[in-house]
């Protein structure tokens, strides 16, 4: 089987080595390669890849929206969310799927963190936190805050969020409010190589009994260190990654993987940013 990863400047990406761990636990022979492409050549570049034999790729920034017009049909997630992160070439065509929206509810259920009846509050407002903002919408959590450094200055994702039900606040309101149930970090503030950040002060952390961060690298944020000396129940990325890398090979292949399996290459995979 051939796959791959699409995007711009791809850099240093852990995706490759998901998925090899990946082939091996299911006894396939596969690859699977980094595509750096512009945009310009996108469409093009689609074409060649269903083409060459390539049974999907994964999307990653900046084109997860880029690649839908060029697609024969988009799944109900992908499409809702806006963002298509899975591609899986067939002979009826090239389809688009979300799996960052399944593998963080995986990453939720590994965890044994709920969000049904709770009161959620997700920091930023990119492609991640828009498929994080859908799943906890369709798994009835009580109350979804998104919050952001300028509320409201995105007409297309207001539109989005209104649609769901969810508010907008800014940090220094997050601050002064009582907290709740759940916290979602879904910026980048206190990734690899500034460390150092963390996006909220240790008084609103203090306020939420789960904190889970899409942070993978480093394993421990500044966040989840001190959501642990709190006595919160923590998630780092890492089992997202592999688990929306999971949902993909699903995809691509027809064969249910175990949680297991993802589960052993999560904690593979974290060694690397201890």
């Amino acid at each position: 089987m051939k796959a791959g990863l699409i995007g711009k400047k791809l850099g240093h990406t852990a995706s490759p080595a998901i998925h090899e761990k990946i082939f091996q636990a299911m006894g396939v022979s596969g690859t699977y390669d980094v595509l750096e492409m512009p945009l310009d050549s996108l469409a093009e570049n689609l074409k060649r890849l269903a083409q060459d034999g390539y049974t999907g790729c994964n999307v990653t920034i900046p084109y997860k929206r880029d690649v839908m017009p060029y697609l024969t049909d988009i799944s109900r997630e992908a499409r809702i969310i806006g963002a298509v992160n899975t591609i899986h070439f067939t002979d009826e065509g090239a389809f688009g799927y979300n799996t960052d929206y399944g593998g963080f509810g995986r990453s939720l259920e590994q965890a044994g963190i709920g969000v049904a009846g709770q009161d959620c509050v997700v920091l930023g407002t990119g492609g991640a936190a828009r498929a994080i903002i859908q799943y906890l919408a369709d798994k009835n959590a009580r109350s979804i805050t998104i919050v952001s450094r300028h509320p409201h200055s995105k007409i297309e994702f207001d539109a989005f969020t209104k649609k769901i039900g969810a508010s907008e606040i800014d940090y220094q309101s997050l601050e002064m409010s009582r907290g709740g149930d759940v916290l979602v970090n879904c910026t980048p503030v206190g990734m690899f190589p500034r460390m150092d950040g963390c996006p909220v002060s240790e008084a609103c952390i203090a306020a939420f009994p789960a904190v889970v961060d899409l942070i993978y690298n480093p394993k421990d944020t500044e966040l989840l260190k001190t959501a642990r000396r709190h006595g919160a129940r923590t998630r780092n990325g890492m089992y997202m990654l592999v688990a929306q890398a999971v949902g993909a090979e699903e995809l691509w292949t027809g064969q249910k993987i175990a949680s297991s399996i993802v589960e052993q290459i999560a904690k593979e995979m974290e060694h690397l940013y201890e």
